[in-house]
């Protein structure tokens, strides 16, 4: 089997595959077919018959677009359940074979992608991950961890921003394990790179810290190889690998133009496809038996690897027990059993901001979660995000837990995600809460991949006070609720953060947000257990008369207790609910919620300094709104609570005025 050949089995494989669907975009695969040959033949540890074998090199498809390319190489390579019947299937209802790659739907792929550049993020996550666990696990006699992180994407990847903020990172940290393959093309979706994109790509990466690597010959899979041989032998900096290609190479009227990017290239194109590469066989989704038996003999050789690693492994928990131990519990994650017992409720209560308060308690879990991992964007101590008795992540330090992410929000959130799906660690990311905004697409692909990863976001409303309205939080909490798979913790003392820290960790499947305040918050008496249910009673009505229902959160809470008790003093039975979790109040049955917000009680009020787009579902349309639905102003926080009504008189007067109605 012949390189050139068994690369364009791919491209033919990946035209097909987007012609039935008659949707996909085929120019990439017809370029990039022989660096994804080369990478996966000669140059990655992987293994088909295992593909979730620790060690592993890792591959990510920046360029989400091109996943036909990507399932096409995992059929051919034999990865379970990726018959040619799912290439035939491509972008069907139903298929593993979707029209960007989806993380833990297709075996072999590593991470949602096709937001442009949020590939090469999680790479940079994945790379960091991989030299963190070699430094913790690794001995003079035995490398339980050494593998790399592979990154392949086009101009379009570059363009976006995302990609400067992690490649300085990686550079700044000397990530020699991350090789990122260029795919250089000069096309995208408006015609040539030149009317927006006309930089010199080499010397940007040079400028971050990256060895440069090129090859000016994408169809020849020896110089691909070379170039990649050549940057795992740079052991001193990432490397970025600027590959020559032709978009829709093979189809002459389209090859090097916008039109191959997007859109089948036409049956009639597809028999010039086979004449133009020498590919014998008229027959759609055919590929010959030579050309399955060489990519099937390589991944033999693959699978060796992976079970000579479990091998090593066996030798290693035998010689270091304590270590193989340890080991296994940052492959599980698994909390200890007593982490979230008694004694950790067991405080000192006293009133204190809930960004300190999360502090205390991210301290109190380090040392108990040693594959705790994360950092702020620049903020860490206003965020409170820093393990005391860890060192920092650096270029020399390897070991350290605490990360610097530099002004980088958006980078810093992807890089999270590549930490998760590396595995062996749980990572949490930290900035203010306005800068959600930032973080918002990498977030999005987090509960969209269903990563645990915490995010640790202070200074949560007007609270802010004096930074004024560009740095107060109006709109971002009802933008994260709004977001699938999302659980979004707005604590009102410390018990509640305390929950909102245990329901965090003890998620595997959902990222969790802990908006939290500057300002002090007052200890809570009705605070408990129940926080755990999203939402609860943390003030009853006197005498069982129940005329209205506050509904608050987080440092609203407290002047709704107090604004109820006035209104008890008048002879109204007013409830508060304490709502640390909206997200997980919501999936409670049936009869808790009913519990906690009777329906026929229909008097409530919704208290919370930020937009009221959240609780339409709990308030109805007989209730009222003390909310946030403008921005705020620059002033000191006590004069801004006061003067947006969020006072325990403006809160009575509201709920009487919707009991009377």
């Amino acid at each position: 089997m012949s390189k050139v050949r068994a690369a364009n089995a791919i491209r033919i494989l990946s035209a097909d595959a987007v012609q039935k669907a008659n949707s996909g975009h085929p120019g990439f695969p017809l370029g990039a077919a022989p660096i994804i040959y080369s990478l996966f033949a000669d140059h990655m540890d992987h293994a088909p018959g295992e593909p979730t074998w620790f060690d592993r090199d890792r591959f990510v498809l920046s360029a989400g677009h091109g996943s036909a390319m990507l399932y096409s190489t995992l059929h051919l390579f034999g990865y379970p359940k990726i018959t040619i019947e799912e290439l035939e299937r491509f972008r069907q209802l139903d298929s593993i074979t979707p029209g960007h790659p989806e993380y833990g739907l297709t075996p072999g792929v590593e991470a949602t992608t096709g937001p442009l550049g949020a590939g090469m993020g999680m790479a940079v996550g994945m790379a960091i991950a991989e030299a963190h666990l070699a430094a913790v696990f690794n001995k003079d006699d035995m490398k339980l961890i050494d593998h790399y992180t592979f990154a392949l994407g086009g101009e379009g990847c570059l363009m976006e921003g995302i990609s400067s903020e992690v490649f300085s990172l990686a550079g700044t940290l000397g990530l020699d394990k991350l090789i990122v393959l260029f795919d250089s093309n000069d096309v995208t979706i408006e015609g040539s790179t030149s009317i927006a994109f006309t930089e010199d790509v080499t010397k940007r990466m040079e400028a971050f810290g990256f060895g440069v690597f090129e090859v000016d010959d994408g169809n020849d899979p020896d110089k691909i190889g070379e170039a990649i041989a050549a940057a795992k032998a740079d052991t001193s900096k990432p490397s970025f690998i600027k590959i020559k290609t032709t978009i829709g190479y093979g189809v002459p009227d389209r090859a090097g133009t916008a039109k191959s990017h997007g859109e089948p290239v036409g049956e009639e194109n597809l028999d010039v496809l086979r004449d133009s590469l020498g590919w014998e066989y008229a027959e759609r989704f055919y590929v010959p038996d030579d050309i399955y038996d060489g990519y099937r003999s390589l991944a033999g050789s693959g699978n060796a690897k992976a079970a000579a690693w479990n091998e090593l492994f066996a030798t290693y928990r035998d010689k270091y027990p304590e270590d193989g131990a340890l080991f296994m519990s940052y492959l599980t994650g698994e909390v200890p059993a007593d982490t979230f017992g008694d004694s950790y409720f067991d405080f000192e209560p006293k009133d204190d901001a809930s960004r300190s308060i999360s502090g205390r308690i991210l301290n109190e879990l380090s040392d108990r979660l040693p594959f705790l991992i994360g950092g702020s964007a620049d903020l860490g101590p206003s965020n409170k995000s820093v393990m005391n008795g860890s060192s920092y992540f650096s270029a020399s330090d390897r070991a350290g837990r605490n990360l610097h992410f530099g002004v980088r929000e958006l980078g810093m959130t992807a890089i999270g995600n590549g930490i998760l799906l590396h595995g062996g660690l749980r990572s949490y990311v930290a900035t203010f809460f306005v800068f959600a905004d930032y973080m918002k697409p990498m977030l999005r692909l987090s509960a969209l991949m269903g990563l645990p990863l915490i995010c640790l976001l202070t200074h949560d409303s007007i609270g802010v006070g004096e930074d004024g309205p560009t740095h107060e939080p109006v709109e971002q909490i009802a933008m994260l609720r709004a977001t699938p798979n999302v659980n979004v913790f707005r604590p009102a003392d410390e018990y509640e953060a305390r929950v909102a820290w245990k329901q965090a960790m003890e998620n595997t499947s959902a990222p969790s947000v802990l908006a939290l305040t500057r300002q002090n918050l007052p200890v809570l008496e009705g605070s408990g257990p129940d926080a755990e249910k999203g939402a609860y009673i943390i003030e009853g009505e006197a005498g069982g008369k129940l005329d209205a229902i506050i509904v608050a959160s987080g440092s609203e809470v407290s002047p709704s207790i107090k604004a109820a008790r006035s209104l008890a003093a008048d002879g109204f039975g007013v409830r508060v609910v304490s709502v640390p979790c909206l997200d997980i109040f919501e999936k409670q049955s049936a009869t808790y919620r009913e519990s906690v917000l009777p329906s026929s009680v229909t008097a409530r009020v919704a208290v919370e300094a930020g937009s009221s787009q959240s609780w339409g579902r709990i308030i109805g349309p007989s209730g009222a709104y003390v909310t946030m639905d403008r921005f705020g102003k620059s002033a000191p926080a006590s004069q801004l609570f006061e003067l947006f009504g969020f006072t325990v008189a403006n809160i009575a007067e509201t709920v009487k005025d919707v009991i009377l109605i």
